[in-house]
């Protein structure tokens, strides 16, 4: 009964393996038509043909903010603006570490993706879903009950402070919504599409426009309407996102007992999401202390930086989106053991950096005031000068900013995501230095020198970063190669 027990498990776990092979060689099939192998071809033509999607996708994410920020500074005025504004700093701390874990939970997949483990992609998935349940249920509740103090840490301005309040809550309590979206995004882009997170960010960002202006105008929430409005529309696009997978790819539906925790792979994924989280959260320190000092010089101030920041954003996302598709790029072909594709397309990609920022400083320079003029009802000429002179100043040093993004995520996709907090350490330095020193000292050019010395320090050490971690992956596939070998020649030799 034994030996038949034996061989009847036998058996079932055959059935299953050659159930698991042929689902696995219809997933190769499916993925195949749907997404983006980036371990073979041109890297140029497919870092451009992964970044344009990705670019768009990040511009209409730019209009969950702007146009919160234009019909705000339309209908309420600057000091509700001011509000809003006041935020961004510390917006951009938590949203930022939500964010930067998701993006950090992909580059498993991606591994997996580019080794063609697709039994191993799915244990991944499960492992980031139960993580991401964890991470947004614990956040939501921290961030909502201390919210109120750290606005009053950053000494945000009595007359702006009740704003701010009602709309970083409603963010904060949208937190769930937010890793929804960045969670199923990230796996979509891990294995190689960029489209389809775009058209459903596309869609939502037109329900955005009208629940901002039904909210806002109609209903008079206020600034809680712009809050209530952004959270919706990213909900809405990480349920189509779940729609999309659940329909165009049934063959990686996972399985109950892929289901499971599994500790290792959790390990996994923290050991990447967790780095890249802190690296935002970091960097996002930085930018609460400068906040801080740019509150103590006035409504005027905090209005100037709101409007530029926003026009910031917009130019800025070429570099999310190179930096995004560099991390795609590296994870894959780490995953292939392909290191010498990574110059390649870290070569390619800087140069399409490099190009784009000379376009961007020049449009800045011609058009600085104006764009920032369309987020600002009163017509103060001091107001749109400093906003103006923060454009060109910051458009002035992209050529780093560029670097920053490509060879940060560069490293994230290689595996090496604690490297990212470092970096991010360099950030926060530079800009508390700013904020603490120059702000004091110079004024609203304080504040125009913070993002480009920040910069500048994290590109003094990601590039030698990159050198190291390179020859250090180069070390370890070697070390792998040669104790396959020995293991080849034991076989053959028994």
């Amino acid at each position: 009964m034994g030996k038949g027990y034996v061989g009847a498990a036998g058996n079932v776990a055959a059935w299953r393996h050659w159930g698991y092979k042929k689902r696995d060689a219809g997933i190769g099939k499916v993925i195949k038509d749907t997404t983006k192998d980036m371990t073979q071809g041109s890297p140029m033509k497919l870092i451009l043909g992964f970044s344009i999607p990705l670019l768009f996708g990040f511009l209409f994410q730019q209009f969950y903010s702007v146009v919160d920020t234009v019909i705000v500074g339309r209908f309420l005025g600057v000091r509700a603006l001011a509000g809003v504004g006041s935020t961004g700093s510390v917006n951009f701390l938590i949203i930022g570490f939500c964010m930067g874990v998701c993006n950090g939970f992909a580059i498993p997949l991606a591994h997996k993706f580019g080794a063609k483990d697709y039994e191993g992609l799915r244990r991944f998935m499960a492992n980031s879903v139960w993580l991401s349940i964890a991470f947004a249920s614990v956040m939501t509740v921290a961030t909502s009950l201390l919210c109120r103090k750290m606005l009053e840490w950053m000494k945000t301005p009595e007359d702006i402070f009740a704003d701010a309040y009602i709309y970083i809550l409603i963010i904060f309590i949208g937190i769930p919504a937010t890793y929804l979206y960045n969670m199923l995004s990230g796996i979509i882009r891990a294995m190689g599409d960029s489209r389809t997170p775009l058209v459903f960010l596309t869609m939502s960002s037109l329900l955005n426009i009208v629940l901002d202006l039904v909210c806002i105008v109609n209903f008079g929430m206020g600034v809680a309407g712009a809050a209530v409005a952004t959270v919706v529309s990213q909900g809405i696009s990480g349920i189509f996102c779940l729609l999309y997978m659940i329909k165009k790819f049934p063959n990686l539906h996972i399985q109950k007992e892929e289901w499971a925790p599994n500790p290792a792979h959790m390990r996994i994924l923290c050991g990447m999401g967790i780095p890249m989280g802190l690296q935002y959260s970091i960097t996002a320190i930085g930018s609460v202390i400068l906040q801080t000092s740019v509150n103590t010089l006035g409504a005027v101030a905090v209005a100037s930086v709101t409007a530029a920041g926003k026009v910031a954003m917009f130019f800025s996302c070429p570099f999310d989106a190179m930096g995004s598709t560099m991390a795609t790029y590296s994870g894959q072909n780490v995953g292939a053991k392909k290191l010498d594709r990574l110059g390649q397309g870290m070569k390619a990609c800087v140069t399409l950096g490099v190009i784009y920022s000379a376009i961007a400083f020049v449009a800045l320079w011609f058009f600085g005031e104006r764009l920032s003029a369309l987020f600002i009802h009163a017509e103060d000429p001091a107001l749109l000068r400093d906003a103006r002179l923060l454009l060109i100043m910051n458009g002035a040093f992209y050529v780093p900013l560029a670097l920053v993004n490509i060879v940060r995520f560069m490293i994230q996709g290689m595996g090496f995501g604690r490297f990212a907090i470092l970096a991010g350490v360099c950030e926060m330095v530079a800009r508390g230095v700013a904020g603490l020193l120059l702000v004091p000292m110079l004024g609203f050019m304080g504040v125009c020198l913070a993002s480009p010395l920040a910069w500048i320090f994290a590109d003094a050490f990601l590039i030698p970063a990159y050198l190291h971690v390179k020859k250090k992956l180069a070390r370890r596939f070697e070390a792998e190669e040669a104790e396959a070998g020995k293991a080849m020649e034991r076989v053959c030799a028994g």
